[in-house]
C-alpha cells in the first residue's frame, strides 16, 4: 500500500501519516525502488491504533507508551484487540440511538431534552409556583441530564409521591423557611413528614442501595437556605436510616 491508500484505509489523512513518521510515532516503512513507502497490515493496524487511541483522548505522548507496551505481540493478537474495541463502539452506538429515539419520542420542553422517565414523571405532576418544587424539578433536570444515576425504575417509583397533591402543602411548607436559620423549630416536623412521604418502594431501587449527600449531593444541598437545606440532609439521614433497617 501506498500513503495515500493506507491513509484512507485507517480513515485518517496523508499528512497525519507524514506527521506520525516525524515524531517517530509511526515508524518509517521500507521505500521501493521507486521511491515509494510500501506499507504492510502490520502497519496499517499500527496506524489504526494511533487513531483510535488519539480519539479517546490520549496525548501523542500517551500513545507512545500505549504503542511501547505493545511491541513484540502477535499480529493476531492485536488485530483481536482491534476487533473488539470495533464491537465495543458498536455497542455504545447502539445504546446512544437507542436513548435517542425514546428522547425523540418523548414530550418536547423547554428542559429538554428529557429521558422519557422523567419526561412522563414531570408531566404528571401538579402545576404549582411553589419555588422549592421548581428547585426540585431543576435537580432531576440536572441529574437526568448529568447521568446521575437514576433511571426509569426510580422515575417510575416516583410517580406516586410527584402526583400526590399532599406534596403541594410541603413544598408549601418548605418555602416558608426560605429566610429561616438552621435552628428553626419548624424543621424537624417537616423533615419527619418529608420523610414519611417517601414510600419504601423508591428507596428500593435507589442507585447505590441508600440516599446520601456527597459529591453532587453536596452541590444540590447548597442551593437551599440554611434552614431548607437542614431540613433535607435530615429527610437524606431518614432515608438511610430506613435502607439500612431493611437489609440489615
Amino acid at each position: 500500500m501506498r500513503i495515500g491508500e493506507i491513509a484512507a484505509l485507517v480513515g485518517v489523512t496523508s499528512r497525519a501519516v507524514r506527521h506520525y513518521h516525524h515524531i517517530g510515532l509511526l515508524p518509517e516503512p521500507v521505500r521501493r525502488a521507486n521511491g515509494y513507502r510500501a506499507y504492510t497490515v502490520r502497519d496499517a493496524v499500527l496506524l489504526a491504533r494511533i487513531r483510535r487511541l488519539t480519539e479517546i483522548g490520549l496525548s501523542l505522548d500517551e500513545v507512545r507508551d500505549v504503542l511501547a507496551d505493545d511491541a513484540g505481540r502477535e499480529l493476531v493478537e492485536v488485530l483481536g484487540e482491534l476487533d473488539a474495541d470495533l464491537a465495543r463502539q458498536e455497542r455504545e452506538i447502539r445504546e446512544r440511538r437507542r436513548v435517542l429515539a425514546a428522547l425523540l419520542e418523548a414530550p418536547l420542553t423547554s428542559e429538554g431534552p428529557l429521558s422519557p422517565g422523567l419526561a412522563a414523571l414531570l408531566e404528571g405532576a401538579p402545576v404549582t409556583g411553589s419555588p422549592a418544587a421548581a428547585k426540585d424539578r431543576e435537580h432531576l433536570v440536572l441529574l437526568d441530564a448529568a447521568g446521575g444515576g437514576a433511571g426509569a425504575e426510580v422515575y417510575a417509583a416516583l410517580r406516586p409521591l410527584a402526583e400526590d397533591p399532599g406534596v403541594l402543602e410541603l413544598y408549601g411548607r418548605l418555602d416558608e423557611l426560605a429566610g429561616a436559620g438552621a435552628d428553626d423549630p419548624r424543621i424537624a416536623p417537616l423533615a419527619a413528614d418529608l420523610a414519611d412521604a417517601v414510600r419504601d418502594d423508591v428507596l428500593a431501587v435507589i442507585p447505590q442501595g441508600e440516599p446520601a449527600a456527597t459529591g453532587v449531593g453536596r452541590a444540590l444541598l447548597d442551593d437551599y437556605s440554611p434552614a431548607q437545606r437542614e431540613v433535607v440532609r435530615r429527610v437524606m439521614e431518614t432515608l438511610a436510616e430506613r435502607v439500612r433497617g431493611r437489609t440489615s
